[in-house]
């Protein structure tokens, strides 16, 4: 498998012709919940545009692993700040985008003063870039909203509720598209909104997905120490919080294993507020030694658990959020070539299609049934990997969404005015 991935492994070199297509460009990037270069989607994006003559420079939290507050990586100018840990709450969350807020600014400043920028890009959540992103417009930057989650449908999946906070959501999500000059789409839900809610005309958007650089994810020798001496192995990728459904997938474990007496170890890797929550909701349903939690992972970890897993799992609950949105991790299990089962939502079927099972909406019983299906099938196991390792090739790679990104970033030139 190796082998052959590494014979179409791609690299973050541009097609010829937009080589050098954004010289002389200054960029600033914001990004709130994760660091560089963590965040995979946003360090491809950097690399991206320093390949195509950008001078980039990034704003984010620090985090395990990136605590410097300056670093400079592949030509990218990185300019961290603390936060304060895991928001839970109204209060927390008032604190910690309180305390964002006023470390972008700070940041933007010293970065206009020292290096300058034409563009600022903000990823979000939170709908609250735009405030730092405004008085550099007025000097003449433009702004390109980069659109990850679509926060009144993630506050609805959180809280569980509707009300005044929601309602505010709509409302920044609203003054953020009116900023932005551009918008970058993760998907066509997402695409549609920025042009119904968001009020934006379709020239201004741009779908750019959060696809996986093969040169990076391909698989490795498997670890079967990662197995625990049992029979079959189930991979998971992502963060542990509420919305993520993690609750239900142990649920499935629970009848997997306990009622059915399958022999298998679930491998979760991530970090986040529920991590200590779902470790003891494991120990209660009596799964301890059935779950092993890596939390947060170098990148070399994250790979072998995706090449010794036998099948991974999505057990994001069907909300409005969730079908709409793009989930990074089906995209680098398909990279993988693991076959992989989710409940069915919209965009995460129009990602894997036939690499996926899709149980019925947050069924547990069901979701355990696929699972257990494909475990005992290792021909359709191969079949399904295949399947999605062939889409990420040939549609969903990082290599096909540069062209949309520096597209994104000619048409906010062009809309700069002349002086």
């Amino acid at each position: 498998m190796k082998q052959e991935l590494a014979a179409v492994s791609e690299t973050t070199a541009i097609p010829e012709h937009l080589s050098g297509a954004l010289s002389g460009r200054k960029v600033l990037i914001i990004v709130e919940n994760l660091p560089l270069p963590f965040d995979r989607r946003v360090w491809q994006e950097c690399r991206t545009l320093r390949a195509a003559g950008a001078e980039v420079m990034v704003i984010c939290p620090t985090g395990k692993g990136f605590e410097a507050r300056y670093d400079l990586i592949e030509g990218v100018h990185i300019y961290r700040h603390t936060l304060p840990n895991d928001a839970k709450g109204a209060l927390g969350y008032l604190v910690e985008y309180s305390a964002a807020l006023f470390h972008e600014m700070r940041l933007a400043v010293k970065i206009w003063r020292k290096h300058g920028f034409d563009t600022l890009q903000a990823c979000n959540p939170p709908d609250l870039i735009f405030l730092v992103a405004k008085p550099f417009q007025w000097l003449g930057a433009r702004f390109i909203f980069d659109h990850h989650d679509i926060n009144p449908e993630l506050y609805e999946a959180k809280f569980g509720k509707r009300g005044f906070f929601w309602k505010l959501m709509v409302v920044l999500e609203r003054m953020t598209f009116k900023s932005a000059d551009v918008v970058i789409s993760t998907n066509q839900s997402y695409k549609d909104i920025a042009m119904t809610r968001g009020g934006k005309s379709e020239r201004d958007v741009f779908i750019v997905r959060s696809g996986p650089d093969l040169s990076r994810l391909y698989a490795r020798e498997p670890n079967h120490e990662l197995r625990n001496g049992r029979k079959h192995m189930v991979g998971y990728v992502g963060v542990m919080g509420d919305q993520e459904g993690l609750d239900l997938l142990i649920d499935a474990a629970d009848v997997m294993i306990n009622q059915r007496g399958l022999d298998v170890q679930f491998v979760l890797v991530g970090g986040g507020p529920a991590l200590d929550e779902l470790k003891a909701y494991c120990g209660a349903k009596g799964l301890g030694n059935h779950f092993t939690f890596t939390g947060r992972a170098p990148d070399e970890v994250l790979f072998q658990v995706l090449s010794t897993s036998d099948v991974c799992v999505n057990p994001d609950r069907v909300t409005p959020m969730n079908d709409k949105s793009t989930m990074n991790k089906i995209l680098e299990y398909m990279a993988f070539g693991k076959p992989i089962v989710q409940f069915d939502v919209k965009e995460g079927r129009y990602s894997a299609r036939e690499a996926s099972h899709y149980a019925a909406a947050n069924d547990v019983v069901d979701m355990a049934d696929k699972i257990s299906g494909l475990l005992d099938d290792p021909a359709q196991r191969e079949k399904m990997g295949q399947i999605g390792l062939e889409r990420v090739r040939t549609e969903l790679s990082w290599h096909h969404q540069i062209e949309s990104l520096i597209a994104a970033y000619l048409r906010v030139d062009a809309k700069k005015p002349q002086r």
